[in-house]
């Protein structure tokens, strides 16, 4: 049966503004909420595809707490800290241990397209945020520009005991997924993929044992990786056809304005505000969207109505 920790759809909470700019801290809980109610094995904030760039330190503080407070231990929290500063990713780290957190995801040191740590800069960034004892998920994703190649995760993985978890989300990567396992053996405890399961099949047959999504089906991808994991592989293939079309949409047309459209949609949210420079979904993008969600009656889209 489906009994690990470190397993299923730990899908990535969006960020909701009001209108006017501001930080919707009521409509996160809501949305906290409806992830709950999605049957999500464990919540991400303050990552990519939660505006994390777009938010001050003051905002990201305020929403750690809230959002910690707010699950109240329903299910586990990872909270991402990722700085180019490695002081700062250490007191983000601690902050959210302090506060209940599972787990804290960490992309390598990245300031832009030309600042970027090296290998062995992003070895012990990652040593000293493994030093304040939380679990530490390393997200490998392309955003970084920063290489980390195998035998880089596989030595996080054997000498800094708290690096247990890997989001790898890079080009290829069920290739890397499956050199991973092989290379790192009981030392990768969850290898997960992310793109908003863009490539979840390919990655589940390598190994992978979960998915941080969105949060726009992880009712509807959860059966997809139980069925994967249980045996149900051509279970597993016919709900993840049936759902490939909402998610290539939402992973090369959308991003992470497809979940905060579709929480508008079913009531969970007020606004699908995008703060400035991000713009706002071309109309027929949205409609397109919908057209391809509605046939599949995700929670989304009646959760508030």
């Amino acid at each position: 049966m489906f009994t690990k920790k470190y397993q299923g759809i730990w899908p990535v909470a969006p960020t909701p503004f009001h209108e006017n700019g501001e930080v919707d801290y009521d409509g996160m809980k809501a949305v906290i909420d409806c992830m709950i109610d999605q049957g999500v094995d464990g919540i991400c904030i303050l990552a990519n595809f939660s505006e994390q760039f777009l938010l001050s330190d003051e905002e990201r503080g305020k929403l750690t707490r809230i959002s910690i407070e707010h699950v109240d231990g329903r299910v586990p929290t990872i909270v991402t800290i990722s700085h180019f500063a490695t002081k700062i990713a250490v007191q983000r780290a601690a902050f959210a241990m302090s506060l209940g957190a599972e787990a804290v995801m960490m992309m390598p040191p990245y300031h832009g397209a030309l600042i970027k740590g090296s290998t062995q800069q992003s070895f012990e960034q990652i040593k000293a945020v493994g030093e304040v004892g939380i679990t530490v998920m390393i997200q490998d994703a392309p955003l970084s520009g920063v290489d980390l190649p195998v035998p880089l995760l596989v030595r996080l993985a054997q000498e800094i005991e708290t690096v247990r978890l890997f989001k790898i989300e890079c080009a290829g990567a069920a290739g890397k997924l499956r050199a991973l396992i092989a290379e790192g053996g009981e030392a990768i405890e969850a290898p997960f993929d992310g793109e908003e399961a863009i490539t979840l099949l390919a990655d589940l047959d390598a190994g992978a044992k979960g998915s941080m999504t969105s949060a726009l089906i992880p009712d509807l991808i959860r059966p997809v990786i139980i069925d994967h994991l249980e045996g149900r592989r051509d279970k597993a293939v016919a709900g993840y056809s049936r759902l490939l079309p909402v998610i290539n949409h939402e992973n090369r047309q959308c991003g992470f304005r497809a979940t905060k459209a579709a929480m508008v949609a079913g009531g969970v949210i007020k606004s699908d505000f995008c703060r400035h420079p991000i713009e706002a979904l071309h109309p027929q993008i949205k409609a397109g969207l919908f057209e391809l969600l509605r046939p599949l009656d995700p929670l989304v889209l009646h959760w508030g109505r």
